[in-house]
């Protein structure tokens, strides 16, 4: 029989493909213990409950976090993994602990209200009672606050947003992603320089702005955000050492917040009771990370690491649990599943659990410049070459369903060969999208293969991220098993593969983030 030129071609073409495909030789066995194990004996909701109910909130270099990262690298000790320990990565700065909050109304009328003390506050030294001043973020300029200097004098201001009412509840908090959405996922611009300089730029003259109502005389700074009592508490600025004490600041809920706006604006005058005390810690202003290892049990390739990490550090409103307990929680129960079960990997399996992350991906970004390399000059040490991936979990509690390949063409085609083995539980996409503002990033600047997981993102941005929402409660420990298998299988199969993963061409990284 006679065949056409380009019906050979296809034929070529497919059986080529088949060639690749049988080049990847996944490690089925494996993949059905780890399975197995985590249905059947999970240790999730136990460390879920320690690093969230136990530990509490986790600000960089706070008491908190310090309880988080030794306890943590207790237990990874205590698994039998080896090297557990806090490391140090470079200065960061100031620790930050609340001892003692409370804010109400008390004029018109006695009301509690919903609200935090915003990380690295000044303190009000005692109960303050003031009458409340409004200003708006379109009045926040030198000229209005220069001209209106006797309007702040013993007043707290209440910086108020561009909100005029709560966003309606006809949205749901949490969703789970379709198919649909799976195929069209956005590929994320990565975080520029020249964009973060910017914002730096208009941070740094907001904070000059908000130290002249000091100077005039204001007594504390309110903002307000959130839905239905949810409140996101973060700051961008306060942990640098030598940085100057601002104004006692307190984080409110957006319903309080409105009130208060239309009372005053009503010719009502709004009077509060705030009491702000907290303490700084400067003894040690180095950032650390927690590190352990499941040693490579191959003679030729234990030089040679896979990683995998989420951050440790959280705000202060919460616990920590989604944002990134989750995570954490995830990844330690992997390399768990991974020593309890024996398989001896062939190259070291190392996890890291990272400080600083939230102030602009600190520990990470510490870690790899110490170890790897400088990605800004394009230096870099024999050690990155060793290194044959990074894998990410920081994007809530919801399941895996698949994962950003990065542009990372070759590595696409070696993962969806791995996930055909988790159909059934939901995860099967690969796409080359990037997606940012994760520690995978730091890896992928200094051309290290860094990975983050698609996940559902459930109430991760409706609820829980940086809020008082962000508790154990709002875990999804099913979905953290599901997640902690497939981390699991993925980084036991990169350990095991005869080659590191491939590497897509290095670009000099332009795109830094260093903090605020």
């Amino acid at each position: 029989m006679k065949y056409s030129n380009r019906f050979t071609l296809l034929i070529l073409f497919l059986f080529s493909g088949l060639a690749v495909l049988a080049q990847e030789n996944v490690d089925t066995a494996a993949f059905r213990k780890i399975r197995n194990a985590e249905m059947s004996n999970s240790h999730i909701p136990w460390i879920a409950h320690n690093l969230t109910d136990v530990v509490g909130p986790r600000l960089t270099n706070s008491a908190g976090y310090f309880r988080g990262a030794n306890w943590a690298a207790s237990t990874l000790k205590g698994w039998g993994l080896s090297n557990a320990a806090l490391e140090p990565w470079g200065e960061y700065g100031r620790g930050w602990d609340v001892d003692q909050f409370s804010i109400s109304m008390t004029a018109p009328y006695l009301q509690s209200i919903i609200g935090y003390a915003a990380p690295w506050s000044s303190n009000t030294n005692g109960e303050i009672k003031a009458p409340v001043t409004v200003l708006t973020y379109k009045t926040l300029d030198p000229n209005y606050i220069s001209q209106h200097a006797a309007d702040f004098k013993g007043k707290i201001v209440y910086l108020a947003g561009n909100s005029k009412k709560i966003e309606d509840d006809f949205k749901p908090f949490s969703t789970r992603l379709t198919d649909s959405e799976l195929r069209k996922l956005p590929d994320t611009y990565m975080i520029s320089r020249t964009l973060i300089d910017s914002y730096i730029k208009i941070l740094s003259a907001q904070n000059q702005l908000l130290q002249q109502l000091k100077t005039d005389g204001a007594l504390a700074l309110i903002t307000a955000n959130g839905r239905d009592g949810t409140v996101a508490v973060q700051a961008f600025n306060g942990y640098k050492v030598g940085w100057p004490a601002g104004l006692p600041e307190a984080v409110i809920s957006e319903v309080d917040g409105l009130k208060i706006q239309r009372l005053i604006a009503s010719g009502h005058q709004v009077e509060i009771a705030l009491n702000i005390k907290g303490h700084f810690s400067t003894g040690d202003v180095q950032g650390y990370n927690v590190v352990a290892e499941i040693p490579g049990s191959d003679p030729g390739l234990k030089a040679q690491v896979v990683m995998l990490g989420g951050h440790l550090d959280s705000w202060t409103a919460g616990t920590g649990a989604t944002d990134n307990g989750a995570g954490c929680i995830v990844m330690m129960e992997a390399v768990r599943l991974l020593d309890s079960l024996h398989l001896q990997p062939k190259r070291t399996i190392r996890i890291a659990l990272w400080g600083g992350e939230e102030e602009g991906l600190l520990g990470s970004y510490g870690y790899v410049k110490k170890h790897f390399g400088n990605a800004e000059t394009g230096t870099f040490t024999p050690e990155q070459a060793k290194i044959s991936a990074y894998f990410n979990l920081d994007n809530g509690t919801g399941k895996i369903r698949g994962i950003y390949a990065q542009g990372n063409t070759a590595a696409k085609a070696i993962f969806e060969q791995w996930f055909a083995l988790f159909h059934d539980l939901g995860a099967q996409t690969v796409t080359l999208s990037n997606t940012g503002s994760t520690d995978h990033l730091s890896f992928d600047w200094v051309g290290i293969p860094g990975f983050q997981f698609v996940q559902d993102p459930l109430d991760y941005e409706t609820k829980t991220h940086h809020t008082n929402m962000d508790t154990y409660d709002y875990l999804q420990i099913d979905d953290m098993k599901q997640a902690a298998i497939i981390v699991a299988s993925f980084v036991y199969q990169s350990a095991n593969r005869p080659e590191q993963l491939p590497r897509k061409p290095l670009v000099k990284e332009k795109f830094v983030f260093d903090g605020l």
